[in-house]
């Protein structure tokens, strides 16, 4: 099991994050889940193809993915994301 967001629902302290999906090989699960700065669930989405993206407003909402897992378990699997975070300055 890989745990993409060890610290669950969070923020990362910065105006923007940007999400890229590079490569994404036997695993599943790895939902990316946006709630309000209630908890409250917006939506959720999984990043399936190379360039999938998610850009999401850090003031404004929480995020988090959950746990992957290897579809063979014989096999390595991996999920390699680009994270860019942006300041308003």
């Amino acid at each position: 099991e890989g745990r993409p967001t060890p610290e669950g629902m969070h923020r990362d302290g910065v105006d923007w994050v940007l999400v890229l999906l590079v490569s994404r090989v036997n695993v599943q699960s790895g939902e990316t889940s946006i709630h309000d700065l209630a908890k409250q669930p917006l939506g959720s989405f999984t990043l399936t193809e190379p360039l999938d993206a998610a850009l999401t407003d850090d003031n404004r909402v929480l995020h988090g993915v959950t746990p992957i897992e290897p579809l063979d378990p014989a096999q390595p699997g991996h999920r390699d994301v680009l994270v860019v975070t942006f300041r308003r300055e």
